[in-house]
């Protein structure tokens, strides 16, 4: 049995189309998408949380990855896995994407500080609990999905309105917990802008280097009752109807001119999107933009048939340089896929040197998969190498131990 494997946006820069074939995932039957819960001492009851591991997942591989954090978990589970399953491998990394459930108590556990009124009437819930609910994800559930997957410690917040504003108070109070922080119209105009009031002093005199931050505001409707009001007259206006737009708008630009605390800072007006619309857009943006430096450089250059081995070997290596860097530990330059696709690429394009070049790396960075070792079976093939090939698929069979590598390894025999 076999599959195309998934060829991301990069290898379709390549002028012809190409089809990857690799056999099936041995591990198909891994649940990939676990919805667990955990009791937490700091809160005095249960959270109920999703985790969905990576297509690659591979339980007797020792790959580590980085792990998304979504606040509202539940309610933007279908949002973040679109973006994450349509971006993946030329965009951003393989990833484990966690959603935490704010389904109760989400005002409290979401705020910053306790208030009685807000806009003019009465709070119906309470309020205040953000510390309380950051030492749950510290303390409790951080520890709980370390243990229990294999992360890294590269994470990434991603919070909406309310827990857009808990996601900017653990930046600007608990900065050591995550890599990087998506608010998405967050509602930093919270008891008097208390929040950006304190924004300000910390981004001014703290160090936030290697920290990434992307903030959006929906600006279809910017103010709650005047439809004049536009992102080019907003900070005019002064009335409490505009304050939480104009409050994101004040702590963007401040953001922007604190250059010293070497944080890297990004935001994105939305004219076209309201509130509830907008999460989609700016996970899709911000997951994109803070990992920029993910993105390949000169993918035009891996097509080219004409760019040499050595060439690609400079590229893979200053590729490699630049993960380990922004990861702070040792990864490949390509994700297995993109190794793969590019060794069949260039098996078709008889250019075997080049094949042979990302099908062996495939191997080293990746000597756990029986997908790697599988497609170095079909250079050889193709070489017409049948001892070489019979080598491989032994292999590849020894790890995954199914039917398919069973028959590939006695037709080769016969």
């Amino acid at each position: 049995m076999k599959r195309a494997i998934r060829i991301t946006s990069i290898i379709a820069f390549i002028f012809f189309n190409v089809s990857v074939d690799a056999q099936a995932n041995p591990n198909q039957e891994i649940d990939v998408e676990i919805v667990d819960s955990i009791y937490s001492k700091t809160l005095d009851s249960y959270r109920q949380f999703w985790v969905k591991l990576p297509d690659n997942y591979n339980p007797k591989s020792n790959a580590k990855y980085p792990v998304v954090y979504l606040l509202d978990g539940f309610s933007l589970e279908s949002t973040l896995e679109i973006v994450y399953d349509s971006y993946w491998g030329h965009y951003m990394p393989h990833m484990i994407l966690v959603g935490i459930s704010n389904r109760t108590n989400r005002t409290h556990d979401l705020t910053i500080s306790k208030i009685e009124t807000r806009r003019g009437s009465a709070m119906q819930t309470g309020s205040g609990g953000a510390e309380q609910f950051t030492e749950f994800i510290e303390t409790d559930l951080m520890p709980y999905i370390d243990k229990t997957y294999p992360t890294t410690n590269y994470r990434t917040l991603i919070g909406h309105s309310y827990a857009g504003l808990f996601t900017l108070n653990v930046l600007v109070n608990h900065p050591h917990l995550f890599t990087n922080y998506i608010a998405i119209d967050p509602s930093i105009e919270w008891d008097n802008q208390k929040l950006l009031n304190e924004a300000k002093e910390k981004l001014k005199t703290e160090n936030f280097e290697g920290k990434g931050v992307f903030v959006a505001l929906a600006a279809e409707q910017l103010h709650m009752r005047d439809a004049s009001v536009t992102i080019d007259n907003l900070m005019e206006d002064t009335s409490e109807f505009s304050l939480f737009s104009r409050s994101i708008v004040e702590f963007s630009q401040f953001a922007l001119t604190q250059k010293q605390n070497k944080l890297n800072f990004i935001w994105k007006v939305y004219p076209e999107d309201l509130h509830g619309t907008v999460p989609l857009p700016a996970i899709r943006d911000g997951l994109i933009s803070l990992f920029e430096w993910y993105q390949f450089k000169s993918p035009q250059t891996y097509n080219n048939p004409e760019t040499s081995v050595d060439d690609l070997r400079i590229l893979l290596n200053n590729q490699e340089t630049i993960y380990n860097k922004n990861f702070g530990y040792k990864t490949a330059p390509m994700i297995e896929e993109l190794f793969n696709g590019y060794g069949y690429m260039n098996l078709q394009m008889e250019q075997p040197e080049k094949a042979f070049l990302f099908f062996s790396m495939a191997v080293k960075y990746y000597p756990e998969s029986a997908n790697a070792y599988d497609a170095m079976a079909d250079y050889y093939s193709a070489q017409n190498n049948n001892a070489k090939a019979i080598e491989y698929v032994e292999k590849a069979y020894e790890i995954s131990g199914n039917t398919y590598h069973k028959e590939k390894l006695d037709a080769l025999k016969m």
